[in-house]
């Protein structure tokens, strides 16, 4: 029997962007994934779809396995001969009880590696302005877990903790935290030393409260502290609102999520991320080219006949370019065809390829893209139209008022509806843990809608890249928004917008 291999994965906090590179080239490989509750939307959204999935989901005072059934999980996927990754929130080793799983893994020789990930001990602070070392205040961190079992004491030395005169930081103990705050000043701590608590550090949820040892409990529960929370005590604690960035970022507290396909989303996500936002990208749609099409490969035989390439999207533009150099069909042939795309996207995508648009339209719509290309037409053109198989037809039907045209509307790849096999999207809306829905295109709306059946649309606030978009949108019932221009930048300004307003509203409340 070949044994498999287990991987024990740090998922890091929040934030996707500390999720470790490492991390991300093992998850993308893995046949089954054991993960926890913790793990952020971000990282999940990584998941293969072709990955077997066992939720473990380890919630405070509420697991779904216990942690001698996990290491059976991860012992018995081995031995069926798979590549296996334990997903866990932070990092494996530290109060992940790594060491834990890795025991029946060595009694039966099953080969691991680990991969460590970003502590919320040292990033959740670092969110809130708060250095969990600085040399005016301290010499040491002490990271200390705040769990403790029912009806039991802490095993905490409490006054060897007060004598450092360190950072101290309590993980997984909110609901201990008065026992915390009065064991420290029982062991001489005074009851005017700085402390904070840290509420879903590096998440669109986050919040913080920085009071003293002895205020900390009363003001937490004012605040509605939620958890996962950690406890911060310290002199470093004064200097949060000093050193405070985060919170600052326009689209901090904004959760987002984008339906463009995976392999379009990453820029807008990029863009997004960088005004503060927490992005969950959940494709709506995936689209797969249309194999031995005798259409197209015909097209390409006489590609030199037509006068006019029209692209209306980057993907069409990639599976075209791919089927030519496939199909070894020399780009010189298009020496003499001109080149018409529907927005900037498309522009850029098809100069990957060597090559640069002849006619760009005023508003990137298809509509537009036939009524302006017909009028600069002078009749009896050959227009080919590599794209979707559910295109919109608007453009054709603009561009048939040109005398004689000869268009080759050809069907180059199909949309499919897709659904996140780990994240509820509905519930998330249904929740109110999502503040914007983006979509860029009529499909995307239909796959969300298809992937989020039974919602009350009026609910989500869709944020769309076109009017015929919106249109979709509207027909849900969503409250719509459209960019002023359809790009990824004007997207992100209308989206900044949106929530700069929200957030007034929600002050002068």
């Amino acid at each position: 029997m070949n044994k498999g291999k287990v991987w024990l994965v740090g998922a890091g906090p929040s934030d996707v962007g500390l999720f470790t590179l490492k991390g991300k080239q093992v998850l993308e490989q893995a046949e089954v994934v054991v993960y926890d509750a913790l793990v952020g939307h971000g990282v999940l959204a990584m998941v293969p779809k072709t990955a077997e999935l066992v939720d473990v989901g380890k919630r405070a005072g509420n697991h779904t396995l216990p942690q001698d059934q996990i290491n059976e999980v991860l012992l018995k996927k081995a031995l069926e001969g798979k590549r296996v990754v334990r997903l866990k929130g932070g990092d494996p080793f530290l109060f992940g009880r790594g060491g834990e799983e890795l025991e029946l893994l060595v009694e039966n020789d099953i080969p691991f590696e680990i991969v460590p990930g970003v502590t919320s001990a040292i990033s959740v602070p670092a969110y809130n302005g708060i250095p969990v070392t600085h040399r005016d205040f301290c010499s040491s961190l002490h990271i200390i877990t705040g769990h403790k079992k029912k009806e039991k004491e802490y095993d905490i030395d409490f006054e060897a903790l007060v004598r450092t005169k360190g950072t101290l930081v309590f993980l997984m103990g909110i609901s201990a935290m008065e026992d915390i705050c009065n064991g420290l000043m029982s062991a001489g701590m005074s009851p005017d030393t700085p402390a904070a608590v840290l509420q879903k550090g590096t998440s669109a949820r986050q919040k913080k409260v920085v009071a003293t040892v002895s205020t900390l409990k009363a003001a937490s529960d004012a605040a509605k502290i939620e958890t996962p929370a950690i406890i911060i005590v310290g002199k470093v604690c004064t200097v949060s609102n000093q050193f405070a960035w985060y919170e600052k970022l326009p689209l901090q507290g904004c959760r987002v999520l984008v339906t463009r396909p995976k392999e379009l989303a990453s820029r807008m996500a990029e863009q997004l991320r960088e005004k503060g936002a927490e992005v969950v990208e959940l494709p709506a749609i995936q689209t797969e080219a249309i194999s031995d099409n005798a259409e197209l490969e015909k097209a390409m035989e006489k590609l030199e006949s037509y006068q006019w390439v029209v692209f209306t999207s980057q993907i069409g533009v990639r599976i075209f370019f791919e089927s030519l150099r496939r199909a070894k069909v020399d780009i010189r042939k298009m020496s003499r065809v001109k080149i018409a795309v529907i927005g900037k996207g498309t522009k850029a995508e098809v100069e990957k390829y060597g090559m640069f648009a002849d006619f760009v339209p005023s508003v990137y719509d298809g509509e537009t893209l036939g009524k302006e290309l017909a009028e600069i037409c002078e009749g009896g053109e050959h227009i080919l139209i590599p794209r979707a198989r559910i295109g919109s037809q608007e453009l054709v039907k603009e561009l048939q008022a040109v005398k004689d045209v000869t268009i080759d509307d050809i069907a180059t790849y199909d949309t499919v509806l897709v659904k996140s096999h780990l994240i509820d999207e509905r519930k998330e809306f249904a929740a109110g843990n999502m503040d914007y829905a983006i979509f860029t295109s009529a499909s995307t709306v239909r796959g969300f809608a298809a992937a989020t059946e039974g919602l009350d649309y009026s609910t989500v606030e869709a944020v769309c890249i076109g009017r015929q978009t919106a249109e979709e949108a509207e027909k849900l019932g969503m409250k719509t928004h459209i960019s002023k221009v359809a790009s990824i930048a004007s997207v992100t300004e209308l989206t900044e917008e949106l929530f700069a307003a929200k957030k007034a509203e929600n002050q002068a409340k």
